[in-house]
This record gives C-alpha cells, sequence and structure tokens, in this order.
C-alpha cells in the first residue's frame, strides 16, 4: 500500500522549492498544500498544530511528520528510492554542508531578503552592497560544474531557488554577471526536470 506524501507552504518560498526539488530528484510524487504565512491572520489553526511556529515548509510522510527544511531533505534523502542527494566522502560531504549553511547565512538572509524583496517593493536594496562577497566565496567554494563533487546534490537545491530571486532583479544580474562560474551553473541548472517543474510565478512571468 502506498503512503502519501505531503508538502505543506507557498509555491513562492525558496525553501518549499528545495524539499519540491528534492521530492522530484527522488522521483516521489507528493501532494502540495498552499500556505501562505502572510496572509491575513497568519496561517490558519490546522497549519500551527502541524507547525506550532508557523514557518514554511512542513511534511508529511503517512503518519509521519516533520518541519524545518534540512530535517525535511535528509529524511527525503534517506527514506526514498533514487539517486543519493549528499556526496558519501567526508571532505565533499562537508563542502555541501557548508555551502548549504552558506546559503541559508548569507544568500537568503542578504541577497534574498536584501535585493530581491526590498526590490518587490520598490525599496532601497541593503544587499546589493554584500552581493560580490557574497557571490564571490560561493564561486570560490563550488565544484566545477556542481556545487560541491561531480553530482547533483542538495547543496544546488538549495542555492539554485535563491539566486534566482537574486537572478530576477536587473542590478542583482549585473552582480551575478560578473562570476562566470556561477552564471554557467545557472545555465546548467535551469532545463533540469526537477528545476523546471518545481518554477517560482516570477521565475515563468
Amino acid at each position: 500500500m502506498n503512503t502519501s506524501v505531503d508538502l505543506f507552504g507557498a509555491d513562492y518560498s525558496v525553501y518549499v522549492r528545495i524539499c519540491r526539488i528534492a521530492l522530484a530528484e527522488k522521483g516521489v510524487d507528493y501532494k502540495l498544500h498552499p500556505v501562505d504565512i502572510f496572509a491575513d491572520g497568519g496561517p490558519p489553526q490546522e497549519y500551527l498544530d502541524l507547525n506550532p511556529f508557523g514557518r514554511i515548509p512542513s511534511f508529511r510522510h503517512g503518519s509521519f511528520e516533520l518541519y524545518e527544511t534540512d530535517a525535511i531533505t535528509a529524511y527525503i534523502d534517506a527514506a526514498f528510492d533514487g539517486p543519493e542527494l549528499m556526496p558519501r566522502d567526508a571532505e565533499t560531504c562537508a563542502r555541501a554542508r557548508q555551502i548549504i549553511r552558506l546559503a541559508d547565512a548569507e544568500i537568503y538572509k542578504h541577497l534574498v531578503w536584501g535585493i530581491y524583496v526590498p526590490w518587490k517593493s520598490k525599496e532601497t536594496m541593503p544587499g546589493l552592497e554584500r552581493a560580490d562577497l557574497v557571490l564571490g566565496e560561493l564561486q570560490r567554494l563550488a565544484g566545477e560544474n556542481w556545487m560541491a563533487g561531480d553530482q547533483f546534490s542538495l547543496a544546488d537545491a538549495y542555492v539554485y531557488p535563491m539566486l534566482t530571486y537574486v537572478s530576477i532583479v536587473p542590478e542583482g544580474r549585473v552582480h551575478l554577471a560578473k562570476f562566470a562560474g556561477l552564471t554557467r551553473w545557472m545555465e546548467q541548472m535551469a532545463s533540469r526536470k526537477s528545476i523546471v517543474f518545481s518554477q517560482f510565478s516570477d521565475e515563468i512571468s
């Protein structure tokens, strides 16, 4: 008997997209349940029963429930058949985890929320001042073809949705264009099935 897989969150969220990419890479069928944490009054109580902090995404596999993206993606990698989403050797795995933390601490905080979000609101974009530092270090750490090692990993799944939002902003594209390695990687990733399947609405329009 098949056990249902449910993902809860908004399709505009980079963290929801990371989980969607991981599920697609594993070939897992799932249902996305829309949850808009920015709606008037916040998320509904039924969602708060699943995640009392009201953040997205959350995840359910049968009766097993999780929240926090790193826990969800680690579970997806371990629980389902398909290609492994983290490198096996210690050094490459550590590099992938370092890049994931860089994505959380720098790309999301300073480039998504410091460039894309204020751009949408027609406000000053403070993240532009930090863009070259963050992007330059990301390019230095990344592998030749993938973020870590010689195959796709969760590091790629984390970074791509965030840099996509940066690339939507004209000023963000200017900074990205300075880093040829990241530009090539973005172009390579854009046609991957899991990436196309999980596109943001702003990415399509």
